[in-house]
């Protein structure tokens, strides 16, 4: 497999381009094919996957959603994720059905809300995959078994997003079996057009509204249109979070400039335009996603915004784990109940060999590129994170 795949395309066809929030953002620019050969007759694993002890080496099990009392100074704690692919069916799934998938980073996902932005759709064949059949080339269409949304739930998520240019890669009845799957889980989700959802965190209502520039959510391109929904979420909630899927992808797409983004000819918005659009109608924090690589963080009017978080997961190999595509992150970020920031962490993630998501506390290399990248891209706005991953606005 080519250590730089050719660019993945978005819906139908064109090319793609924590409050403690979880910020995963494992990157990978691109996809490339992967061949399932036969099992390795040492451990029985396809060869294609690594063996189950490699995707959970801390040997835990998978984390329940946080039930501790609520904070003395009325504060929540949120977590978001990035990209989640967790394979592709029939013949691209993780190891043991998929069960332990999230083991090594469940730990960090403990937050009061968790949340992550699910780039694939949960469903059978529904004969409607985007790429055609047989499928044109270089043109990639995922989907994982209903179930799988166990796995999110038992890794401890909470709140999907749908915003993004996978959601409907098998059209708009494997979507609504994607929200099917999820709502037999447990699970909330947002992200098609007008949708406000609105969950109760320790008494505080928190409304989180996905965008992304694909038809049937709401279009982060349209600012008058994204700042009334930010409007009517704010009337309907103590907190509003933001989910955007936006800017163009790839290796050399780490640092955010001023205008609209272009990735094949498609406009995948203007991060920085949209980012303050939205604060300045009432958004509380901007959780981005869709470069697939990690962005810069910067402050604008006290509210937090992540530019990217990039992949979290890209079981079967679904997403690169080469180089610097490979790490992303867990962001932590606390808020009070007027939405005020009160205080975040990051903490490292990347993808192993197989796509699993896995912690990478020996090194944070994570960390030590959203460090850089705040401080290059943004200056006097940029959040300052310390070398424990604690995360401040500028002084």
């Amino acid at each position: 497999m080519n250590a730089h795949p050719p660019p993945r395309p978005g819906l139908f066809g064109r090319p793609i381009l924590t409050l403690t929030i979880v910020i995963a953002a494992l990157i990978g620019a691109g996809l490339g094919g992967v061949a399932l050969a036969d099992r390795d007759s040492g451990t029985g694993v396809p060869r294609w996957q690594e063996p189950a002890a490699a995707a959970s080496p801390t040997g835990t099990k998978r984390a329940k959603p946080s039930t501790k009392p609520a904070a003395a100074d009325g504060t929540i704690t949120l977590s978001a994720t990035g990209d989640i692919i967790m394979g592709s069916a029939p013949n691209r799934l993780p190891a043991n059905g998929g069960d332990g998938f999230f083991d090594s980073v469940a730990e960090g996902l403990k937050s009061d809300l968790v949340m992550g932005n699910l780039e694939q759709p949960l469903t059978g064949d529904t004969g409607t995959s985007k790429c055609g059949s047989p499928p044109r080339p270089n043109c990639f269409a995922f989907r994982s078994p209903p179930e799988y949304a166990q796995h999110l739930k038992d890794a401890g998520f909470q709140l999907l997003n749908t915003a993004n240019n996978h959601s409907k890669d098998y059209g708009v009845a494997g979507y609504r079996n994607t929200v099917a799957a999820l709502e037999d889980a447990g699970l909330r989700h947002t992200g098609a057009e007008d949708e406000i959802t609105v969950v109760e965190v320790k008494g505080v209502k928190v409304a989180v509204v996905g965008f992304s520039p694909y038809a049937g959510a709401n279009n982060l391109n349209d600012l008058d249109h994204s700042r009334t929904v930010i409007q009517q979420a704010k009337g309907k909630a103590d907190v509003v979070v933001v989910q955007v899927h936006m800017g163009a992808e790839g290796s050399d797409k780490n640092h955010v400039k001023p205008g609209s983004e272009l990735f094949f000819g498609e406009n995948r918005g203007d991060p920085i335009a949209f980012s303050h659009a939205v604060i300045d109608a009432g958004a509380d924090v901007v959780i981005g996603h869709g470069p697939h690589v990690l962005r810069g963080m910067e402050f604008y009017k006290g509210k937090l915004i992540a530019y990217s978080l990039g992949n979290f997961a890209g079981g079967g190999k679904t997403l690169s784990s080469s180089g610097v595509l490979k790490y992303g992150g867990i962001l932590h970020v606390t808020l009070g109940a007027d939405g005020r920031f009160a205080g975040g962490t990051f903490q490292s993630t990347y993808l192993n060999g197989v796509g699993v998501p896995t912690r990478d506390s020996a090194n944070e290399r994570g960390r030590k590129l959203v460090a850089q990248l705040s401080a290059a891209d943004f200056g006097d706005t940029a959040a300052r994170i310390s070398d424990d991953g604690a995360i401040a606005p500028p002084a």
